[in-house]
């Protein structure tokens, strides 16, 4: 079966989408995966020929280039994992293509026209798709289906050594492409907490990258980590973590490390109260002092 992906990555989108429809593709060994992505600016498109697929670069978002894509490569199945593709876009797709499989990645409950729909954030609730989806549309939704890499599993089953001394390790991942930009307001505000590590996780989608370089080459309390290869080592190791609650959350979720998730995006919203009515800890915005509060009554530092 001939599968192409449909997702893109950027400075301003994030890396998310790549990195999830990477750990999709691991469960297709036996088909031949396609990527097709834009070249826009600060994407990770090395990741996927680092992963050996193939990719296809787009001039554009627009369909009918996509569908000259899917006839060419005579594609079995299409996997959309975009927020700029809507119910519309794949109703015209299966309609060009009416024996094409068609799956969507969805975390907003948004109307979709397909024959799987992929929630598989921690909060996900296949009832929020009544009347979005298609009578016979396949729903995952749940942890059941959390796309986790192989490198989670393997650190899960390692017998975690407790942390005895005063030194706590912290994890900051605010997301490949920090489009907030709160790394460095972040460190900020914990540089006065004494006693602490921090591991900080980012890409070179980052548009502040330098900038960030620059602020913790001469603090020796961070560790900064650019693509890395090994996250779920971090967290393992990790007494704490800050993250946005989003692809990042199923992770540390998984892993079972207690975390701080500070909403950043519009898209965050669902998984965001979703945390917040189940009593994790959430913060709808940055503040400094509410996280340094959070901190401080959580890791027991002063």
């Amino acid at each position: 079966m001939n599968i192409l992906f449909r997702a893109d990555s950027s400075s301003t989108i994030g890396t998310g989408h790549i990195m999830r429809d990477l750990v999709l593709a691991n469960q297709f060994p036996n088909d031949t995966i396609f990527f097709a992505t834009q070249n826009l600016h600060g994407n990770i498109t090395y990741k996927i020929k680092e992963s050996n697929y193939k990719v296809i670069t787009l001039e554009s978002n627009k369909l009918k280039e996509l569908d000259l894509i899917i006839e060419k490569l005579k594609i079995d199945m299409l996997i959309i994992d975009h927020y700029e593709i809507d119910y519309l876009f794949e109703r015209k797709v299966k309609k060009l293509n009416p024996n094409l499989k068609l799956m969507v990645l969805d975390d907003t409950y948004e109307k979709h026209h397909c024959d799987t729909l992929l929630n598989h954030n921690i909060n996900a609730n296949p009832s929020n798709y009544k009347n979005k989806v298609p009578k016979n549309c396949e729903l995952r939704c749940g942890s059941k289906f959390t796309l986790l890499r192989e490198e989670f599993y393997k650190e899960k089953k390692k017998v975690k050594k407790k942390n005895n001394s005063a030194q706590k390790n912290i994890l900051i991942a605010m997301g490949g492409a920090d489009t907030a930009n709160l790394n460095i307001q972040i460190l900020q505000t914990l540089k006065r907490i004494s006693n602490i590590q921090v591991e900080l996780v980012t890409t070179t989608a980052n548009k502040e990258i330098k900038k960030l370089q620059n602020y913790c080459k001469k603090r020796k309390w961070i560790n900064l980590h650019i693509n890395s290869n090994c996250i779920a080592k971090l967290m393992a190791k990790s007494d704490f973590a800050i993250v946005t609650p989003s692809v990042t959350v199923n992770e540390v979720y998984f892993m079972e490390v207690p975390f701080i998730a500070i909403k950043t995006a519009k898209n965050q919203k669902d998984i965001y109260s979703y945390l917040k009515k189940k009593k994790y800890n959430t913060l709808k915005r940055f503040n400094k002092k509410k996280l340094k509060n959070l901190l401080n009554s959580k890791l027991e530092i002063k």
